[in-house]
Formats: structure tokens, C-alpha cells, sequence
């Protein structure tokens, strides 16, 4: 059986994308989501092979994966691409500059979606992650997606979920145990699963 998002059926095109992670020796993983919407907090994520496989895994098992960027990405002829790998426009300046508020207004009007996002915020190793991802999930109420990109094992997808509490340091630490033996595709590279803090600026929506 391989991992599929609820209420969805393989497809030709899915079980082909399964044969080619298999063939290569990737495996897609998906614990069973707690509701039709979370935000995917993406890691490690250390270099831009990372792509190939969370594509696939989008594929293989048909999840609504979403990502969401600055909406001047979204004019032809690039936003053709940016939208059929997942991407969704937000604009600022409809969420008074806000970019949290913006997203938030997004997961609002969908009706199922995985909203994934990078936290370490860059593919060369960082002192702590950005925790807009966190004031997202916990603006929109739902549920944060532990999301694996794991060379180790040769496993993505989503591993276990976390609820945020508004106690951003707990919640981490859940976070950090979910991916204690977890390895990038460059390991140095890898950004410590702890949030912004206070002396950087932070914790805050960024």
C-alpha cells in the first residue's frame, strides 16, 4: 500500500511516480493527517536536490501541497510553472503588509490543503528557523505537519503532527524530538529546530 491523502484513489499517473521513488530508492510517507488542512514545516532542508523528491512525494500520493509566494512571481510566462508545482500568489499589500495574515486568509478558503514551508529559511546551516510557519498554523487553527526531507533514510513526507499552543518553546521542542534522527541531503548545512530568539528580534511572525 502506498501513502495517499485521504480520500484520494492511486492513479496512472500517481502509481507511476511511486515506481520511479522506488526505483531510485525513496519511499513516500504520509501519518494519517488530523484534518483536511495543516501547515508543512519542511525540514531539513540543506540543497536544491531537495526538490525532485518533494515533487514527487506531491505526486505519489496526490496530497494537496501548496506553497505560497510573493504574487509578482505569478505573471506569465513563470507563473504557469509556479502553479503547477503547487505555488499560490499572495499579495501583501490585500493583507496590510502582513505576509502571516495573508496566508492565513489563504488556509481560510480552502477547502483541504498542505501549506508547506521551509523554516530554516536557507539551504546553508542557520543559528535558529523563522517561525512565521508557527503563527500561521496557529492564527488558522490547524495543526503543524512534521514534513521530512530525509537522505538518511531515503523517506519524505510528512512523519507526525504537533498542535501549537501559542507556547512556542514547548512546541519546538516536540518538533526537535519528531526529528531527532532525521538527515539532510548535506547535514553541515542543517539549521537547529529551535525558534528566533529574543535577542535576534524574535519569536515572531517571520
Amino acid at each position: 500500500m502506498s501513502a495517499l491523502w485521504p480520500g484520494r484513489r492511486p492513479t496512472l499517473f500517481s502509481r507511476l511516480a511511486l515506481t520511479a521513488m522506488r526505483l531510485v530508492g525513496w519511499r513516500p510517507v504520509l501519518a494519517p493527517p488530523p484534518g483536511p488542512k495543516f501547515v508543512g514545516a519542511v525540514a531539513p532542508h540543506t540543497h536544491n536536490a531537495d526538490f525532485w523528491p518533494g515533487l514527487f512525494f506531491m505526486w505519489s500520493t496526490r496530497s494537496p501541497v501548496r506553497f505560497v509566494a510573493k504574487h509578482q512571481l505569478f505573471t506569465f510566462p513563470l507563473g504557469l510553472f509556479m502553479r503547477a508545482v503547487g505555488g499560490l500568489p499572495v499579495d501583501r499589500r490585500r493583507a496590510g503588509g502582513n505576509f502571516v495574515d495573508g496566508v492565513v486568509t489563504l488556509i481560510d478558503r480552502e477547502p483541504e490543503i498542505m501549506l508547506v514551508v521551509a523554516p530554516e529559511g536557507t539551504r546553508s546551516r542557520g543559528e535558529y528557523w523563522r517561525t512565521g510557519f508557527y503563527y500561521m498554523a496557529l492564527e488558522a487553527g490547524v495543526p503543524i505537519g512534521v514534513t521530512v526531507l530525509d537522505w538518511g533514510r531515503k523517506q519524505v513526507g510528512v512523519i507526525g503532527y504537533v498542535t501549537p499552543t501559542g507556547d512556542i518553546e514547548a512546541d519546538f521542542a516536540l518538533i526537535r524530538e519528531m526529528l531527532r534522527d532525521v538527515r539532510g541531503h548535506t547535514p553541515a548545512n542543517e539549521t537547529p529546530a529551535v525558534p528566533r530568539p529574543a535577542s535576534a528580534g524574535g519569536p515572531s511572525k517571520s
